[in-house]
């Protein structure tokens, strides 16, 4: 959703370093900045914004990420903080206790760019914060508010949060506030906010993805994304606990930006993979594996890409920028599509050729989510157990079948 879920819908709503260190950085949460809120040319002057987010990762000290990569105009963030949310959102034992605005006592911190309370990040910008002391768990929500005391231009969002957020139209400052109170309204998007990062973890993991890996069908306010499964795998395994950095973007595409031929910053399925690859996934804090998963909406979206080649070599180009960064990449098959509206034999045939591809190049550094999902009887379906009805995206069920396929040794 736009303009905070659209202005009608808003009271509804560097190269890797070694992991081993305990001074670097793993990605705690993370989202792909998608677009410029549409019908917001000023910013939200006055507005306190508080994102709900859910870390996968702890740690004693903190980061924030934020973006004004889609801005027009510079724009001045007047106080930044970061708090323990009251409420622990959704998490690995399938509990929900969904955020309201509210902070645990005594966890609500300044967060100082440069040593700076206000600071303005330039139009096309990304800006990260001074580290800040606080001791935050894995699987647990925070809170980071940022108020935006003057106009700014366009706002930089992410749409498909699936998390309700909330946020106070001021012109108060309300950033600090512990309490809910000042938060009456709600938003099912990510504003400015692009990560989290924590000290001493194990490295990060990102998957670079659309909407199944943004997590479009799965169940709302309960992180039960495909990454949010894989990060509790990891936490049950004898494997290092990984950070999971989630790089989907709904709509994405390999090989075009949204919108193509006539791509603007509202687009919100974003540019290109191959374009963003730097700042959603080489760029990410202690980044060491990316699972790529992309391709299905070059296949499906108009204009259809029908050629297996065209995709198989810009799947190619971003594993050998990842790899040529010393990082670890593991390829995900194409899943199967047939129901949804633009499925032809002729796209399956481009699915099939793909996938051939990803398995022969990817081999034991494979996660073979098409196969982990289709239906034996029809291997071009989804299973219906796992069919979050649509016949592209998966259920909450067909989430978990997908992380359950990723290779943990080879992250």
């Amino acid at each position: 959703m736009r303009f905070l879920a659209a202005a009608a819908a808003l009271s509804v709503l560097a190269l890797p370093t070694p992991a081993s260190a305990a001074s670097t950085w793993t990605t705690a949460w993370a989202t792909a900045p998608a677009a410029a809120v549409g019908g917001v040319q000023q910013g939200y002057v006055g507005f306190t914004i508080r994102n709900v987010v859910h870390t996968t990762a702890g740690g004693n000290k903190v980061r924030i990420h934020l973006s004004n990569r889609y801005g027009t105009r510079p724009v001045l963030f007047g106080h930044v903080t970061v708090a323990v949310s009251a409420h622990a959102g959704g998490r690995r034992d399938g509990s929900i206790d969904q955020s309201d605005g509210s902070a645990v006592a005594g966890t609500l911190r300044d967060v100082l760019f440069s040593g700076r309370r206000e600071f303005t990040v330039p139009a096309g910008a990304d800006a990260v914060s001074d580290p800040v002391t606080l001791r935050v768990a894995a699987d647990r929500d925070l809170l980071v508010s940022v108020w935006t005391p003057e106009p700014s231009g366009t706002v930089t969002y992410h749409p498909a949060a699936m998390q309700d957020s909330v946020f106070s139209r001021g012109p108060a400052d309300h950033a600090a506030d512990t309490s809910a109170t000042a938060f009456g309204e709600r938003t099912q998007v990510w504003h400015y906010v692009s990560g989290v990062d924590v000290v001493g973890g194990p490295g990060t993991v990102v998957a670079l993805g659309d909407s199944i890996t943004d997590g479009v069908t799965s169940t709302f306010n309960a992180n039960r994304r495909w990454t949010d499964y894989l990060a509790a795998r990891l936490a049950s395994s004898a494997q290092p606990d990984y950070g999971i950095a989630n790089s989907g973007i709904s709509g994405n595409r390999v090989l075009l930006d949204c919108g193509y031929p006539n791509y603007t910053i509202y687009q919100s399925c974003g540019e290109s993979a191959q374009t963003r690859l730097p700042q959603d996934v080489l760029e990410r804090a202690g980044v060491r594996t990316v699972i790529l998963f992309e391709g299905v909406n070059d296949i499906q979206q108009d204009p259809h890409q029908t050629d297996p080649e065209q995709i198989i070599a810009g799947l190619a180009q971003i594993t050998a920028q990842a790899r040529a960064r010393g990082l670890k990449v593991v390829g995900a098959t194409i899943m199967p599509f047939r129901g949804w509206y633009t499925w032809s034999p002729e796209l399956e045939a481009t699915r099939v050729a793909v996938n051939t591809w990803i398995r022969t190049e990817f081999g034991a550094n494979l996660a073979d989510f098409d196969a982990a999902t289709r239906d034996p009887s029809d291997p071009a379906r989804i299973l219906p157990a796992f069919d979050s009805g649509d016949h592209l995206h998966p259920n909450d069920a067909g989430d978990l079948a997908m992380a359950r396929v990723v290779p943990l040794g080879r992250l």
